[in-house]
């Protein structure tokens, strides 16, 4: 198995091929613009997972780097699925210096709740306390 290359660089990533996947694979955001995805990459903390020089990983966190912490966007490429990169890419994540010590970190998935649980993340203790505003089919219009 190759090694997967993590890096927090965003001169590093491949920002068309986070634009592919999010915009045609993604559940959670078809359609998305590359320029909307340009703007969350450079106001973000973002992981992009590599092998052999291809991209074939993604997280991004959205923080104050102080309380609080979303992780958004997070993939592996269908085809490099099932060969722990996912583990890979959370541990980066999670050992990541500027996460420390946070109040509260989020999340929303529907699909990954048993690798997301490795890491702490529960359902919310007091969902009565949260609220959103959702706009599913943003991307759409």
């Amino acid at each position: 198995m190759s090694h997967l290359m993590i890096s927090t660089d965003k001169a590093e990533l491949d920002v068309p091929a986070i634009h592919h996947f999010l915009s045609t694979q993604s559940t959670w955001a078809i359609g998305i613009p590359l320029a909307t995805v340009q703007r969350a990459i450079d106001h973000a903390l973002c992981f992009g997972g590599t092998l052999d020089g291809r991209q074939v990983a993604f997280a991004r966190v959205v923080t104050d780097y102080a309380t609080f912490a979303y992780l958004v966007d997070v993939y592996v490429l269908e085809e490099y699925r099932g060969r722990g990169y996912s583990q890979r890419l959370m541990e980066a994540v999670m050992a990541h210096p500027g996460l420390q010590g946070l109040r509260r970190f989020m999340l929303a998935t529907s699909t990954a709740h048993d690798l997301y649980a490795r890491y702490g993340f529960t359902a919310p203790l007091r969902p009565e306390t949260l609220m959103e505003r959702y706009v599913p089919d943003i991307y759409r219009r």
